[in-house]
């Protein structure tokens, strides 16, 4: 699959009549801008909105995006195609991950195949050629298809007790199907990459894959204001060590994706629509490698809205907003190299994450330390829209 960063393979399928929202960074301004997508153009819309967190906050961020005139800065095409970091043009504006001020968060095991994986993991502690014989003994232990178990539910906690006299339970069955969530930080406000450039694999894993996910954007108050496509980069190896690793298996420079857009709810695409998402990944390696998956959103066990009460409740709050990765059932087997070693990234690889109602996000596997480092935070944001103006 070669690198397609066209507005064409970027786009909602029903771009014409989404509410599509974004950040671009502008060399002429020295920092990032809050654009609205629209059929003849990009356009700056920092005037309404100063970050996209003002926009969430809107009682109607689909009908703000629409009343925003705004200024035209340049065709989508154009943008996205001087979004690579490699053939940059450092004098014209580029695409950004489509966030800024809200806190990046994750939920984990929240689908029947990815609960499999994870203690599988776990049991491997890390190591992928064990990770084939000890798939068939989980497997038998748990017995049935887990797909129907609601967590929390009577069935579920009389699952957890069966498991627990057995002596095979897991950290990851008590958030797979046990009453409490799993929710985690993934990256901190500002480190999120976006379509068309490099995501970031610590260079010392050996067993590691993507996560294609749904993303939630969240207002303050807890209320759903729309979505878009997330790669929640999973290291295998550094996890199935220790759950205590979680943080560097999940958070390094360049390992959030997010992306292209925000589509917000509206009358074309609610959280309905989400529920009913099938979410696409196609990586294509350097090595002729290619690899297909398709995860359905109707085989979440926690519903969307679910998950982002647990994360956002009278325990705790999120003052500027939230962003949730929903999770994924995607978790390669097949092996790419060796046989019984599985899937594992090679740098260069391409990978596409999908959906018709959200458009592509596109990314080239790097190690972390040859992603361009994070230096442009919350403090820079302030400081650049403050001498705009704008703040």
């Amino acid at each position: 699959m070669p690198l397609d960063l066209s507005a064409a393979a970027t786009l909602p399928r029903d771009h014409a009549a989404a509410s599509l929202a974004g950040r671009v960074w502008r060399p002429d301004l020295g920092g990032p801008s809050v654009v609205a997508i629209r059929l003849d153009g990009v356009y700056d819309i920092s005037s309404t909105a100063a970050t996209i967190t003002a926009l969430c906050e809107e009682p109607s961020p689909a009908a703000a995006l629409l009343g925003s005139r705004g200024e035209r800065i340049g065709t989508l095409a154009d943008i996205i195609a001087n979004t690579p970091e490699d053939t940059r043009d450092q004098t014209k504006p580029w695409l950004l991950a489509p966030v800024d001020l809200a806190a990046v968060k994750a939920a984990g095991v929240t689908f029947a195949r990815s609960l499999l994986e994870r203690v599988i993991e776990e049991q491997a502690k890390g190591s992928p050629e064990k990770a084939q014989a000890i798939r068939a003994t989980v497997e038998a232990q748990l017995g049935g298809d887990l797909r129907s178990l609601k967590p929390g539910s009577k069935e579920a906690l009389a699952l957890k007790a069966a498991l627990i006299k057995a002596g095979a339970w897991s950290q990851y069955l008590e958030v797979g199907i046990g009453e409490d969530a799993e929710i985690f930080t993934k990256a901190q406000p500002m480190s999120a990459v976006g379509h068309g450039m490099r995501a970031g694999l610590h260079p010392r894993s050996t067993w590691n894959n993507p996560e294609p996910e749904v993303v939630l954007v969240v207002a303050s108050t807890g209320r759903i204001v729309g979505a878009t496509l997330g790669n929640d980069v999973n290291l295998r190896d550094f996890e199935g060590r220790s759950a205590l690793l979680l943080s560097k298996a999940k958070d390094n420079n360049a390992s959030a994706s997010l992306g292209p857009f925000i589509r917000f709810f509206d009358h074309s695409f609610t959280l309905d629509t989400v529920r009913a998402m099938d979410v696409h990944l196609d990586v294509s390696g350097p090595d002729g490698f290619t690899l297909k998956g398709k995860s359905s959103m109707r085989e979440i066990a926690r519903d969307p809205a679910d998950l982002v009460a647990e994360m956002l409740s009278s325990t705790h709050q999120y003052p500027d907003g939230a962003v949730l990765y929903l999770g994924t059932m995607f978790a390669p087997t097949e092996d790419r190299g060796a046989p019984g070693m599985g899937f594992t990234h090679k740098t260069g690889d391409i990978v596409t994450i999908s959906a018709p109602e959200l458009g592509a996000l596109t990314n080239v596997m790097a190690n972390a330390d040859n992603c361009p480092p994070w230096t442009f935070g919350t403090s820079a944001l302030l400081r650049n829209l403050a001498k705009r103006g704008l703040c």
